[in-house]
């Protein structure tokens, strides 16, 4: 089996040191510098998103790239499964209820002991335990347990087939001994001081300000050529996209409408990600005029998402209808999209009992067509979205007023009132319908970030086809499901889908390994050109 470039580098460093202790044959080279003088063992990244804790099991990293941690699985630049602490992708049981993984050997946390399926086991259980209070347990709901095979190996127990499941295997694992305490997650040390067999350890973190990691220099596959990944935290679009090109930082998120202006040259990349990320707006149902149906299929014939993607997404995006994005291509239906028509919208209003009054705003039995919409402060794509939505509704005779608040007011208010709403896995359907247009869901915003059903939204054919898209295990006929269930929703959707927004970077180019991938929702620390920076190496 070839060494790999990580394996050779340690090879050669204790090779080194036996030679130097020897026969003092070894000096110790600097660290790779560019042309300029910058030490590229080291990164400065910037983005809006710091976490609010790092415990996996609270719902940092969902879809893996967690740096700290390592999933049994991890997703690759093509999109498809590979072995992380396991040693190989696993394969259902016969009757698709089981799933066994092997695992690695002689794999260490970062405190120095050994990992084993002991950890494993602490670290899923912990989700399923109700006292723990994980905000993953809806996820893991078709899990009923996890055992211990042996030393290295476990085996997850599911109440029926469920062919997304190795996608959940992408869960950071946490030494069991950290898991020992019953009670909430919220009160554990690994929120802010975790322990994980990941590339990287956290060395220091000022909240509000920056996050600092250093390779783990026990890390299984060798530790990362880029030693020291240093986060700053805050600031807005300008101000980072600013300071990246000034020099300052070598990485960080910029909003889709700066691309135009920014070099394409000068020792920079500009990427731009694919990304199931969707905008939507939620139409809750505790409000009489969002929860009627003929207002929530207006305002959806009425949106013109084409303007929305070329103007405040600069082109980085495309119209959304449902929550399929195009990343997902075999699941798409082509004709699952909602035309811009204004005046097919108006007469679904008229039908409905909706009457324009002298100012242009339709009432319906003394009830204004009237309601807030709330976006969450600090994203300016965000608002400027709720503020076209706003325009065309208002177009169509229905009054809709932007309100920016903080998170945690928006998630305090989502049953009530529309909120301008964000979320998006890249690797299955059922990770990005179920839990947000399946009537069983709890409606609301999770701890998570992720909106669930927060129109609480009922239809009993979209019910069906996602039930049946998450249990079938023929791969057409799960596509089929899949294509039912945006069909269905077309003809009575529960909330206004607006765009899927693509993911804009600046990076220094001083690296080689950057791969391109479909991006999760979430960005920060995790995803984005970032995703796999334990495996980059400085330009020489």
């Amino acid at each position: 089996m070839p060494v790999r470039p990580r394996r050779l580098r340690l090879l050669v460093a204790s090779l080194c040191a036996f030679l130097a202790t020897a026969a003092s044959a070894c000096t110790t080279s600097s660290p790779p510098a560019t042309p300029g003088g910058r030490d590229t063992t080291q990164i400065t990244l910037a983005t809006a998103e710091e976490p609010d804790t790092l415990n996996p099991l609270l719902g940092y990293a969902p879809s893996g790239a967690a740096k700290i941690f390592d999933g049994l699985l991890e997703h690759g630049a093509d999109g498809a499964l590979h072995p992380a602490l396991a040693t190989e992708v696993p394969q259902p049981s016969a009757d698709d209820r089981s799933w066994t993984v092997p695992l690695r050997t002689g794999v260490k946390f970062s405190d120095g002991t050994p990992f084993g399926a002991a950890d494993v086991v602490a670290t899923y259980r912990a989700v399923l335990d109700p006292a723990t209070a994980s905000p993953l347990r809806p996820r893991y709901d078709m899990l009923t347990s996890v055992d211990e095979v042996n030393a290295t190996t476990v085996r997850f127990n599911l109440a029926y087939p469920y062919p997304a499941f190795p996608n959940l295997l992408v869960l950071g694992i946490l030494p069991a001994r950290a898991l020992g305490q019953p009670g909430p997650l919220t009160a554990s040390p690994i929120n802010t001081h975790p322990i994980g067999t990941g590339p990287y350890q956290l060395t220091e973190w000022q909240r509000g300000v920056r996050m600092v990691l250093s390779a783990n220099p026990t890390y299984f596959d060798g530790p990362p050529a880029v030693r020291k990944v240093t986060v700053l935290f805050g600031g807005d679009d300008a101000t980072r996209a600013s300071r990246t090109l000034a020099g300052d930082i070598d990485g960080a998120p910029v909003a889709p409408a700066q691309t135009r202006d920014l070099p394409r040259s000068g020792g920079y990349l500009l990427a731009t990600h694919n990304s199931a990320e969707y905008r939507t707006v939620s139409m809750p149902g505790r409000n009489p005029v969002t929860a009627d149906p003929a207002v929530r299929l207006a305002l959806n014939q009425a949106v013109n998402r084409r303007a929305m993607v070329d103007g405040t997404l600069a082109g980085k995006g495309e119209p959304a209808s449902t929550p399929i994005p195009s990343t997902m291509p075999e699941f798409v239906e082509p004709g699952a999209t909602f035309g811009y028509d204004r005046a097919q919208a108006g007469r679904t209003l008229d039908a409905a009992g909706w009457v324009p009054g002298p100012d242009g705003i339709r009432a319906r039995g003394g009830t204004p067509a009237r309601f807030t919409l709330l976006t969450p402060s600090g994203d300016a794509v965000a608002l400027a979205l709720a503020q076209q939505f706003a325009a065309d509704a208002r177009a169509v005779g229905v009054d809709v007023r932007v309100d920016q608040v903080d998170r945690d007011n928006l998630r305090a208010r989502v049953n009530q009132d529309a909120a301008l709403l964000t979320g998006g896995n890249a690797f299955d359907p059922d990770l990005q319908a179920y839990r947000l247009l399946h009537s069983s869901a709890s409606p609301g915003v999770a701890a998570t970030g992720e909106p669930v059903d927060p129109g609480s939204y009922a239809d009993a054919r979209v019910d069906a086809a996602l039930d049946a898209g998450r249990r079938e295990i023929d791969p057409a006929q799960r596509a089929a499901d899949y294509r039912a269930f945006q069909r269905a929703y077309l003809a009575n959707p529960g909330m206004v889908f607006l765009v899927f927004q693509q993911h804009t970077y600046a990076l220094r180019n001083d690296w080689t390994g950057y791969q391109e991938v479909a991006d999760a929702a979430e960005q920060g620390i995790t995803w984005g050109p970032w995703w796999n920076l334990e495996k980059w190496e400085p330009k020489r």
